[in-house]
């Protein structure tokens, strides 16, 4: 279905918001670890890095650093970051490693993720000193990567929300964190329709009912994106020293939603093509997919799936849910592209609230530089 880049016809309403400067002010932390709360903290890298010598982690000539890309659904997990007495993405992976290797081992990722949010690819890495099992003096050459990913997720087969998806050896001073050169999130949000989603998108969108103004959303990326001072977007709990951040990339697009069969129309038109086209082949998918049924008896009309992606180098704590929270009220017209300007001007965190729901928000891709 083509995109609906017209201006609605909801009502604008003006915002009013003073811009003196002030302290970002407070928003509930929903978990420990923040969305994405790397910043730019200089002390917390220096005193980690630190705190390794001091255990000789890095030093240790028998121990292998892996790299591995995990991806998870965040509904069950208490976040990423380990934490006593909760199922955390860190937790599930020490408990894996601990079983196929013998012995204890800590996990070190690359992005906090919150409860509820997912991941298609969160990094970490991981130090093993791979000893004999039968002689516990004999320590033996560390397994390849393609060994530890299918052993790891052996014993993560009954956890049911998680996977390893690639491996690979790494020096010992490699760190999962603040080797990050960039990092990616989507949003999905699902509009359209008031029915209640489809039970396999459960948790895994934000419903939002109202139509969205595809043109009004990307005038406001175009004033969020760039180096500016998001203390607006930055929630309680922050770790990083300064609310200054670049964001590379900020903008939406129209997808096809998670589950997308063709329709009865979509099919007969397919079939049509490939009958006339010698290119064409009769399973090729739809480029788009329609919103509304056949009328027929248990069919449901679809719901038009919405992507927000945001690419820099590091975010503040919540920083591109309340960046969503915004995007959503400007797209239903509750909000005009110049307040988005005064919210960020504003540089307090209750111009932007509410956040967007965890439950839509996806870590999609860390990248490194590897020499």
């Amino acid at each position: 279905m083509p995109l609906n880049l017209g201006e609605t016809d909801t009502a604008k309403r003006p915002l009013n918001i003073p811009l003196e400067s002030g302290e970002p002010s407070k928003v509930a932390k929903i978990s420990e670890g923040g969305e994405d709360a790397e910043g730019s903290d200089k002390e917390a890298q220096q005193h980690e890095l630190l705190e390794q010598g001091a255990h000789g982690m890095s030093q240790n000539p028998r121990l292998q650093r892996y790299l591995l890309a995990v991806e998870y659904i965040g509904t069950r997990f208490f976040g990423s970051q380990k934490q006593p007495n909760c199922r955390t993405v860190a937790g599930v992976l020490e408990e894996a490693f601990i079983k196929f290797v013998g012995h204890p081992v800590s996990v070190v990722l690359s992005s906090r993720t919150d409860t509820g949010v997912h991941a298609l690819s969160n990094v970490f890495h991981v130090d093993v000193e791979r000893i004999s099992k039968r002689r516990p003096n004999e320590v033996l050459p560390p397994h390849e990567p393609g060994v530890v990913r299918r052993a790891v997720n052996h014993f993560l087969q009954k956890e049911g929300d998680i996977t390893v998806i690639e491996v690979q050896c790494v020096p010992t001073d490699f760190h999962a964190r603040f080797r990050a050169l960039e990092r990616t999130y989507f949003y999905r949000l699902l509009s359209g329709s008031e029915e209640p989603l489809p039970v396999f998108e459960k948790d895994r969108a934000w419903h939002v009912f109202e139509q969205l103004d595809l043109i009004a959303i990307r005038k406001a990326c175009s004033i969020l994106v760039g180096h500016h001072d998001f203390s607006s977007f930055r929630a309680a709990g922050c770790q990083a020293t300064s609310p200054v951040k670049t964001l590379d990339e900020l903008g939406i697009c129209e997808v096809a939603s998670f589950l997308c069969f063709p329709s009865r129309t979509e099919r007969r038109e397919m079939s049509f093509k490939s009958s006339t086209d010698d290119t064409c082949v009769s399973n090729v998918v739809p480029e788009t997919c329609t919103t509304e049924s056949n009328g027929s008896f248990g069919e449901r009309n679809r719901h038009r799936c919405f992507v927000i992606t945001a690419r820099a180098r590091s975010f503040l704590y919540h920083q591109v849910r309340l960046l969503v929270g915004v995007l959503k009220r400007v797209g239903t017209g509750e909000l005009t592209v110049e307040d988005v300007k005064k919210i960020l001007n504003a540089k307090t965190v209750q111009s932007a609230i509410p956040m967007a729901p965890a439950c839509g928000l996806y870590l999609g891709n860390v990248k490194y530089h590897f020499s």
